[in-house]
């Protein structure tokens, strides 16, 4: 379950593509892995980091064909079984689920500077609404927005100490 999370973490894939990412679908020595069955049909790409790189290594060897199993064999059904919820339990985390994961990895991502378009391809989302259901908690990028109208940026901004100061004068 470890490297599977890992793997998740680093990649934002969902459990699907996670279960179902064969050996000849990975490239190492590239750092990529191509998926033919994404949740839109889509195949993509996706770059692999070194902590996902880090996940696969753990694997090789393990199964000739999938790249993540449960005690040597593919994992056919769903990731939230038994050995999810008893992590979970160890880890003290509730009411978390698997595709939480994704939204982790989103909003790290976010967090970090990386683009809602470069996010949008990198997650193998069609459209930019749904990279912002996925990417929370990212503001340091709209700074230098708010930035804009600050008391004596550039610009046709009323100075607002001075409006206010003028106001108290009428009224006394």
């Amino acid at each position: 379950m470890s490297a599977i999370v890992r793997f998740a973490l680093a990649t934002g894939c969902r459990a699907r593509e996670i279960l179902g990412l064969e050996w000849n679908r990975v490239d190492l020595n590239r750092g990529t892995a191509w998926l033919n069955l994404t949740k839109n049909g889509t195949p993509r790409g996706v770059p692999l980091n070194r902590d996902a790189l880090a996940a696969l290594e753990d694997q090789v060897g393990k199964h000739p064909q999938f790249c993540f199993t449960y005690r040597g064999e593919p994992i056919k059904a769903n990731v939230s079984n038994k050995g999810w919820f008893s992590a979970l339990e160890k880890a003290g985390l509730h009411d978390f689920r698997f595709h939480d994961l994704r939204h982790t990895w989103a909003s790290w991502h976010r967090q970090s500077g990386t683009s809602c378009d470069e996010l949008k391809e990198l997650g193998g989302w069609k459209t930019r609404s749904m990279v912002d259901r996925y990417a929370k908690f990212a503001t340091d990028h709209l700074a230098i927005a708010a930035s804009r109208i600050e008391t004596g940026s550039a610009g046709n901004v009323i100075t607002l100490s001075r409006f206010c100061h003028g106001d108290q004068k009428q009224r006394a």
